[in-house]
């Protein structure tokens, strides 16, 4: 059990997510801003992702455990170390985190404080793009706890800033980042009519990503106990 009360733990997930999203947002705005070169915008907004990522994982971590996504919560849930009432309300923090991270965005840059995204995200590339991208992100979560835990937070800032470039969709991987992201009608947004589709790969990543390394990381001595 976490030393931490859930309420704790409720708002380190809100604000985490809430951080992580207004980096996206805000670090896509500034670099859309300074260049018209998208290759320059996208590498503008990449490395501000990666790095805030590890910042929040490793000061959100010992609290909640820096899910800020609810695939993440999603498979800890499916793995029984979280009960289903509390990953429930993990994913609703999240959502909520995620959503007010857009709004802070664009106060600071002072954009109308409520959008709508029309950036068109759809079709079977995003969506495959989306299932590579979670799935990824989930093995170096999995693969990082089994073997270097205090590494994850640069893993996964590594893997994300990888992940931005090798797949189609950019990598959101988090569906409270991707409904956050439908609130925004700036570079890093999305149609609210796309989210479902990007939603439903991003789970499926998730669950594709648990099921291969619950059985890749047992070892052979845990594997004759089973």
């Amino acid at each position: 059990m976490s030393e931490f009360s859930l309420s704790r733990r409720l708002v380190a997930e809100a604000l985490g997510t809430a951080m992580l999203v207004g980096t996206v947002v805000g670090s896509g705005i500034m670099a859309d801003k300074l260049s018209d070169d998208v290759a320059v915008s996208l590498l503008g907004n990449t490395i501000p992702t990666g790095a805030i990522l590890v910042v929040l994982i490793t000061m959100l971590g010992p609290i909640s455990g820096a899910h800020f996504n609810p695939a993440v919560t999603f498979v800890f849930w499916l793995k029984r170390e979280l009960g289903l009432a509390v990953a429930a309300v993990y994913i609703i923090a999240q959502i909520l985190g995620g959503i007010s991270g857009s709004l802070v965005a664009h106060v600071m840059f002072e954009l109308p404080v409520l959008q709508a995204s029309t950036t068109v995200r759809t079709g079977a590339g995003q969506w495959v793009a989306e299932i590579v991208a979670t799935f990824g992100l989930l093995a170096t979560i999995l693969a990082g706890i089994r073997f270097r835990e205090a590494a994850v937070p640069w893993l996964v800032g590594l893997y994300i800033t990888a992940a931005y470039w090798f797949t189609a969709s950019t990598s959101f991987a988090n569906p409270a980042v991707a409904i956050s992201r439908a609130f925004t009608d700036t570079f890093a947004g999305i149609r609210p009519v796309d989210l479902p589709g990007f939603i439903i790969a991003e789970f499926a990543g998730a669950a594709v990503a648990l099921a291969l390394f619950s059985w890749l990381l047992k070892s052979e001595k845990q594997a004759a106990i089973s």
